[in-house]
Protein backbone atom coordinates (compact mmCIF):
# COMPACT_ATOMS: atom_id res chain seq x y z
CA UNK A 1 0.00 0.00 0.00
CA UNK A 2 1.50 3.49 -1.18
CA UNK A 3 0.10 6.50 1.48
CA UNK A 4 0.02 10.31 1.48
CA UNK A 5 -0.03 11.56 3.90
CA UNK A 6 -1.57 15.25 3.90
CA UNK A 7 -1.88 17.85 6.44
CA UNK A 8 -4.15 20.88 6.19
CA UNK A 9 -5.97 17.88 4.22
CA UNK A 10 -9.73 19.88 3.91
CA UNK A 11 -7.65 23.11 3.04
CA UNK A 12 -6.81 25.15 -0.49
CA UNK A 13 -3.61 22.53 -1.23
CA UNK A 14 -4.24 19.93 0.82
CA UNK A 15 -7.93 18.84 -0.40
CA UNK A 16 -6.11 19.03 -4.17
CA UNK A 17 -3.81 17.22 -2.99
CA UNK A 18 -6.05 14.85 -1.65
CA UNK A 19 -7.97 14.28 -4.80
CA UNK A 20 -4.60 14.34 -7.30
CA UNK A 21 -2.63 11.49 -4.96
CA UNK A 22 -5.63 9.66 -4.66
CA UNK A 23 -6.12 9.21 -9.00
CA UNK A 24 -2.08 8.36 -8.80
CA UNK A 25 -2.93 5.11 -6.66
CA UNK A 26 -2.26 6.33 -3.45
CA UNK A 27 -4.58 5.67 -0.09
CA UNK A 28 -4.29 8.99 1.46
CA UNK A 29 -4.23 10.17 5.07
CA UNK A 30 -5.91 13.45 6.05
CA UNK A 31 -5.10 15.32 9.03
CA UNK A 32 -7.44 18.47 9.79
CA UNK A 33 -9.11 19.82 12.75
CA UNK A 34 -10.75 23.31 10.75
CA UNK A 35 -8.28 25.55 12.79
CA UNK A 36 -9.29 28.28 10.13
CA UNK A 37 -12.31 28.51 11.53
CA UNK A 38 -10.75 28.90 15.26
CA UNK A 39 -8.60 31.42 13.38
CA UNK A 40 -11.11 33.55 10.76
CA UNK A 41 -14.42 32.53 12.14
CA UNK A 42 -17.15 30.39 10.55
CA UNK A 43 -17.12 31.60 7.09
CA UNK A 44 -13.55 30.37 6.94
CA UNK A 45 -14.42 26.55 8.68
CA UNK A 46 -13.01 23.89 5.40
CA UNK A 47 -15.93 21.21 6.81
CA UNK A 48 -17.73 21.70 3.45
CA UNK A 49 -14.50 20.58 1.74
CA UNK A 50 -13.66 17.77 4.16
CA UNK A 51 -17.35 16.32 3.36
CA UNK A 52 -16.90 16.35 0.59
CA UNK A 53 -13.80 14.24 0.17
CA UNK A 54 -15.15 11.70 2.41
CA UNK A 55 -18.62 11.55 0.02
CA UNK A 56 -16.18 11.27 -3.18
CA UNK A 57 -13.15 9.32 -1.64
CA UNK A 58 -14.75 6.90 0.89
CA UNK A 59 -12.66 3.87 1.75
CA UNK A 60 -9.93 5.66 -0.44
CA UNK A 61 -9.38 8.14 3.02
CA UNK A 62 -8.98 7.93 6.31
CA UNK A 63 -9.14 11.02 8.18
CA UNK A 64 -7.86 11.88 11.69
CA UNK A 65 -9.20 15.48 13.17
CA UNK A 66 -5.79 15.76 15.28
CA UNK A 67 -3.77 19.14 16.03
CA UNK A 68 -0.36 19.04 14.26
CA UNK A 69 1.22 20.39 17.71
CA UNK A 70 -0.19 17.14 19.28
CA UNK A 71 3.08 15.09 18.59
CA UNK A 72 2.27 11.75 20.27
CA UNK A 73 -1.07 11.74 17.81
CA UNK A 74 1.26 12.66 15.04
CA UNK A 75 3.59 9.69 16.40
CA UNK A 76 0.39 7.50 16.67
CA UNK A 77 -0.36 7.63 12.54
CA UNK A 78 2.84 7.48 11.52
CA UNK A 79 3.86 4.17 13.56
CA UNK A 80 0.73 2.76 12.09
CA UNK A 81 1.29 3.49 8.49
CA UNK A 82 5.32 3.94 8.67
CA UNK A 83 6.99 2.43 5.49
CA UNK A 84 3.65 2.29 3.76
CA UNK A 85 4.00 6.38 3.69
CA UNK A 86 5.54 7.76 0.38
CA UNK A 87 5.00 10.95 0.36
CA UNK A 88 4.24 13.44 3.03
CA UNK A 89 2.33 16.84 1.82
CA UNK A 90 2.32 19.38 4.56
CA UNK A 91 0.01 22.44 4.09
CA UNK A 92 -1.59 22.71 7.97
CA UNK A 93 -0.42 26.12 8.73
CA UNK A 94 -1.32 29.30 10.79
CA UNK A 95 -1.58 31.53 7.22
CA UNK A 96 -2.46 34.85 8.18
CA UNK A 97 -0.60 37.64 7.67
CA UNK A 98 -2.37 39.38 10.02
CA UNK A 99 -3.60 37.25 12.80
CA UNK A 100 -0.83 36.45 14.84
CA UNK A 101 -0.02 40.21 15.41
CA UNK A 102 -3.56 40.96 16.30
CA UNK A 103 -4.95 37.87 18.44
CA UNK A 104 -4.64 37.21 22.38
CA UNK A 105 -1.52 34.76 22.07
CA UNK A 106 -1.59 34.86 18.25
CA UNK A 107 2.40 34.63 17.98
CA UNK A 108 2.40 31.76 20.24
CA UNK A 109 -0.08 30.02 18.31
CA UNK A 110 1.14 30.96 15.16
CA UNK A 111 4.57 29.50 15.75
CA UNK A 112 3.60 26.29 17.45
CA UNK A 113 1.75 25.55 14.24
CA UNK A 114 3.95 26.76 11.83
CA UNK A 115 7.30 26.04 13.27
CA UNK A 116 6.91 23.49 16.21
CA UNK A 117 4.16 21.55 14.41
CA UNK A 118 6.33 21.52 11.41
CA UNK A 119 9.32 20.20 13.29
CA UNK A 120 7.11 17.28 15.18
CA UNK A 121 6.17 16.20 11.33
CA UNK A 122 9.86 15.96 10.13
CA UNK A 123 10.70 14.22 13.27
CA UNK A 124 8.12 11.80 12.90
CA UNK A 125 9.19 11.38 9.45
CA UNK A 126 12.85 10.83 10.32
CA UNK A 127 11.98 8.26 12.48
CA UNK A 128 9.35 6.12 10.75
CA UNK A 129 9.64 6.45 6.92
CA UNK A 130 12.88 8.18 6.12
CA UNK A 131 12.78 7.41 2.46
CA UNK A 132 9.55 9.59 2.19
CA UNK A 133 9.10 11.94 -0.05
CA UNK A 134 8.42 15.44 2.48
CA UNK A 135 6.88 18.49 0.93
CA UNK A 136 6.32 21.71 2.86
CA UNK A 137 4.66 24.58 1.61
CA UNK A 138 6.03 27.52 2.51
CA UNK A 139 5.54 31.04 1.50
CA UNK A 140 6.64 33.88 -0.24
CA UNK A 141 6.98 35.96 2.82
CA UNK A 142 10.15 34.30 3.98
CA UNK A 143 11.47 37.58 2.08
CA UNK A 144 9.91 39.64 4.15
CA UNK A 145 9.40 42.69 2.67
CA UNK A 146 12.95 43.01 1.11
CA UNK A 147 10.93 43.24 -2.19
CA UNK A 148 9.21 46.81 -1.31
CA UNK A 149 13.23 47.95 -1.93
CA UNK A 150 13.28 46.73 -5.71
CA UNK A 151 13.16 50.12 -7.72
CA UNK A 152 9.20 50.38 -8.84
CA UNK A 153 8.06 52.26 -11.10
CA UNK A 154 4.03 53.50 -10.66
CA UNK A 155 2.23 52.73 -13.13
CA UNK A 156 -1.64 53.62 -13.99
CA UNK A 157 -2.89 50.71 -12.79
CA UNK A 158 -0.28 48.90 -11.00
CA UNK A 159 3.14 49.09 -9.35
CA UNK A 160 5.97 47.64 -11.59
CA UNK A 161 9.51 46.39 -11.31
CA UNK A 162 12.14 48.17 -13.73
CA UNK A 163 12.96 46.32 -17.20
CA UNK A 164 16.20 46.37 -16.54
CA UNK A 165 16.29 45.06 -13.02
CA UNK A 166 17.63 41.44 -12.89
CA UNK A 167 14.46 40.47 -10.93
CA UNK A 168 11.84 41.99 -13.68
CA UNK A 169 11.16 38.50 -14.45
CA UNK A 170 10.03 37.63 -10.73
CA UNK A 171 11.90 37.07 -7.68
CA UNK A 172 14.46 33.63 -7.36
CA UNK A 173 15.82 32.19 -4.38
CA UNK A 174 18.89 34.06 -4.23
CA UNK A 175 17.07 36.91 -2.94
CA UNK A 176 18.02 37.11 1.37
CA UNK A 177 15.76 36.09 3.83
CA UNK A 178 17.52 37.62 6.45
CA UNK A 179 17.78 41.74 7.75
CA UNK A 180 14.36 42.09 6.74
CA UNK A 181 10.58 42.52 8.17
CA UNK A 182 8.89 39.37 8.00
CA UNK A 183 5.57 39.91 9.83
CA UNK A 184 5.35 36.98 12.55
CA UNK A 185 3.81 34.38 10.28
CA UNK A 186 6.66 35.24 8.16
CA UNK A 187 9.13 34.31 10.59
CA UNK A 188 7.84 31.05 11.77
CA UNK A 189 7.26 30.32 8.33
CA UNK A 190 10.99 30.62 7.83
CA UNK A 191 11.99 28.90 10.91
CA UNK A 192 9.94 25.78 9.28
CA UNK A 193 11.13 26.37 5.62
CA UNK A 194 15.06 26.31 7.40
CA UNK A 195 14.45 23.25 9.52
CA UNK A 196 12.88 21.29 6.13
CA UNK A 197 16.13 22.47 4.62
CA UNK A 198 18.00 21.22 7.73
CA UNK A 199 16.49 17.68 7.59
CA UNK A 200 17.40 17.44 3.91
CA UNK A 201 20.80 18.66 3.65
CA UNK A 202 21.89 17.21 7.23
CA UNK A 203 19.96 13.98 7.74
CA UNK A 204 19.92 13.44 3.70
CA UNK A 205 16.12 13.17 3.44
CA UNK A 206 13.86 13.88 0.37
CA UNK A 207 12.63 17.61 1.19
CA UNK A 208 11.42 20.20 -0.91
CA UNK A 209 10.76 23.64 0.51
CA UNK A 210 7.89 25.64 -2.22
CA UNK A 211 8.19 29.17 -1.28
CA UNK A 212 4.23 30.15 -2.94
CA UNK A 213 2.96 33.20 -3.88
CA UNK A 214 -0.90 33.62 -3.57
CA UNK A 215 -2.10 29.76 -3.86
CA UNK A 216 -5.88 29.92 -4.93
CA UNK A 217 -9.31 28.28 -6.12
CA UNK A 218 -12.44 27.80 -6.34
CA UNK A 219 -11.27 25.40 -3.06
CA UNK A 220 -10.34 28.13 -1.39
CA UNK A 221 -12.54 29.23 1.84
CA UNK A 222 -11.80 32.75 1.61
CA UNK A 223 -12.16 35.54 4.22
CA UNK A 224 -10.31 38.99 4.76
CA UNK A 225 -7.52 38.47 6.56
CA UNK A 226 -6.67 35.12 3.84
CA UNK A 227 -6.76 34.28 0.55
CA UNK A 228 -7.60 37.76 -1.17
CA UNK A 229 -8.71 36.30 -4.67
CA UNK A 230 -11.38 33.98 -3.77
CA UNK A 231 -12.64 36.46 -0.96
CA UNK A 232 -12.68 39.56 -3.40
CA UNK A 233 -14.75 37.27 -5.52
CA UNK A 234 -17.07 36.59 -3.07
CA UNK A 235 -17.54 40.13 -1.79
CA UNK A 236 -18.33 41.20 -5.34
CA UNK A 237 -20.51 38.63 -6.46
CA UNK A 238 -22.46 39.04 -2.99
CA UNK A 239 -22.15 42.63 -2.64
CA UNK A 240 -20.14 43.10 0.53
CA UNK A 241 -17.93 45.46 1.34
CA UNK A 242 -13.64 44.55 0.84
CA UNK A 243 -11.35 46.32 2.18
CA UNK A 244 -8.15 47.30 0.74
CA UNK A 245 -4.83 48.40 2.53
CA UNK A 246 -2.29 51.26 1.04
CA UNK A 247 -0.32 50.86 -1.76
CA UNK A 248 -3.12 52.95 -3.68
CA UNK A 249 -5.00 49.98 -4.45
CA UNK A 250 -2.12 48.71 -6.98
CA UNK A 251 0.10 46.28 -5.13
CA UNK A 252 0.77 43.51 -7.21
CA UNK A 253 0.59 39.53 -6.77
CA UNK A 254 1.29 36.63 -8.82
CA UNK A 255 -1.26 33.38 -8.35
CA UNK A 256 -1.15 30.11 -8.73
CA UNK A 257 -4.22 27.82 -9.32
CA UNK A 258 -4.27 24.35 -6.40
CA UNK A 259 -4.18 22.46 -9.33
CA UNK A 260 -0.77 23.47 -10.74
CA UNK A 261 0.77 23.52 -7.22
CA UNK A 262 0.10 19.79 -6.28
CA UNK A 263 0.69 19.01 -10.20
CA UNK A 264 4.53 20.51 -9.32
CA UNK A 265 4.35 18.24 -6.12
CA UNK A 266 4.13 15.40 -8.18
CA UNK A 267 7.02 16.23 -10.51
CA UNK A 268 9.34 16.53 -7.55
CA UNK A 269 7.76 13.72 -5.62
CA UNK A 270 8.87 11.77 -8.38
CA UNK A 271 12.32 12.44 -8.56
CA UNK A 272 13.29 14.71 -5.11
CA UNK A 273 16.21 16.41 -4.02
CA UNK A 274 17.23 16.77 -0.81
CA UNK A 275 16.63 20.22 1.21
CA UNK A 276 16.04 21.85 -2.10
CA UNK A 277 14.07 25.45 -2.42
CA UNK A 278 11.81 26.34 -5.03
CA UNK A 279 9.68 29.88 -5.85
CA UNK A 280 6.20 28.98 -6.79
CA UNK A 281 3.87 31.52 -7.97
CA UNK A 282 1.73 32.68 -10.81
CA UNK A 283 4.87 34.27 -13.00
CA UNK A 284 4.68 36.39 -15.50
CA UNK A 285 1.91 34.05 -16.70
CA UNK A 286 -0.52 34.93 -14.33
CA UNK A 287 -0.47 38.12 -12.17
CA UNK A 288 -2.79 41.06 -11.08
CA UNK A 289 -2.52 43.94 -9.45
CA UNK A 290 -5.86 44.80 -7.24
CA UNK A 291 -6.66 47.46 -9.25
CA UNK A 292 -6.87 44.70 -12.22
CA UNK A 293 -8.50 41.98 -10.70
CA UNK A 294 -11.17 44.32 -9.62
CA UNK A 295 -11.94 45.81 -13.23
CA UNK A 296 -11.80 42.20 -14.37
CA UNK A 297 -14.43 40.85 -12.04
CA UNK A 298 -16.56 43.74 -12.55
CA UNK A 299 -16.70 43.29 -15.93
CA UNK A 300 -17.41 39.37 -15.69
CA UNK A 301 -20.28 39.78 -13.10
CA UNK A 302 -22.04 42.82 -14.19
CA UNK A 303 -22.08 44.02 -10.22
CA UNK A 304 -19.95 47.41 -8.91
CA UNK A 305 -17.50 46.66 -6.18
CA UNK A 306 -17.96 48.11 -2.50
CA UNK A 307 -14.63 49.29 -1.88
CA UNK A 308 -13.26 50.55 1.46
CA UNK A 309 -9.67 51.86 0.62
CA UNK A 310 -7.58 52.32 3.90
CA UNK A 311 -4.26 54.40 3.20
CA UNK A 312 -1.95 52.31 5.40
CA UNK A 313 -0.72 49.42 4.36
CA UNK A 314 -0.48 46.63 6.87
CA UNK A 315 3.14 45.85 8.05
CA UNK A 316 5.73 44.37 5.35
CA UNK A 317 3.15 43.33 3.09
CA UNK A 318 4.34 43.54 -0.09
CA UNK A 319 3.66 46.22 -3.15
CA UNK A 320 5.04 43.99 -6.23
CA UNK A 321 5.40 40.29 -5.73
CA UNK A 322 5.92 37.97 -9.03
CA UNK A 323 7.78 34.47 -8.95
CA UNK A 324 10.50 33.64 -10.87
CA UNK A 325 10.63 29.92 -11.18
CA UNK A 326 12.86 29.23 -13.58
CA UNK A 327 15.43 27.17 -11.04
CA UNK A 328 12.29 24.63 -11.11
CA UNK A 329 11.62 24.65 -14.31
CA UNK A 330 15.24 23.66 -15.02
CA UNK A 331 14.98 20.67 -12.39
CA UNK A 332 11.18 19.59 -13.59
CA UNK A 333 10.85 20.58 -17.30
CA UNK A 334 8.09 18.70 -17.72
CA UNK A 335 5.93 21.00 -15.42
CA UNK A 336 3.52 24.14 -16.86
CA UNK A 337 1.24 26.12 -15.64
CA UNK A 338 -2.37 25.37 -16.90
CA UNK A 339 -4.35 28.31 -15.23
CA UNK A 340 -3.91 32.01 -15.72
CA UNK A 341 -5.11 34.75 -13.95
CA UNK A 342 -8.46 34.82 -16.10
CA UNK A 343 -9.02 31.00 -16.30
CA UNK A 344 -8.32 31.27 -12.18
CA UNK A 345 -11.06 34.26 -11.61
CA UNK A 346 -13.85 33.04 -14.14
CA UNK A 347 -13.11 29.34 -12.46
CA UNK A 348 -13.63 31.18 -9.00
CA UNK A 349 -16.67 33.18 -10.01
CA UNK A 350 -18.20 30.35 -11.44
CA UNK A 351 -18.12 28.52 -8.50
CA UNK A 352 -19.30 31.40 -6.35
CA UNK A 353 -22.51 31.78 -8.25
CA UNK A 354 -23.28 28.28 -8.27
CA UNK A 355 -23.16 28.04 -4.42
CA UNK A 356 -25.56 30.27 -4.46
CA UNK A 357 -28.42 28.52 -5.92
Amino acid sequence: MNVCLITGAAGLIGSEAVYFFKEKGFKIIGIDNDMRSYFFGKEASTNWNLEKIKNDLQDSYSHFNIDIRDEEAINNIFKVYSSDIKCIIHTAAQPSHDYPAKAERGAITDFTINALGTLYLLEATKKYCPESVFIFTSTNKVYGDSPNYLPLIEKDTRWEVSESHKWYDGIDETMSIDNTKHSIFGASKAAADLMTQEYGKYFGMKTGIFRGGCLTSHRHSGCQLHGFLSYLVKCIVNEEKYKIFGYKKKQVRDNIHSYDVISAFWEFYQNPKCGEVYNLGGTRYSNCSMIEAISYIESKTNKKAMIEYVGDPRIGDHIWYISLMKKFKKDFPNWKHTYNIYKIIDEIISCEKESKI
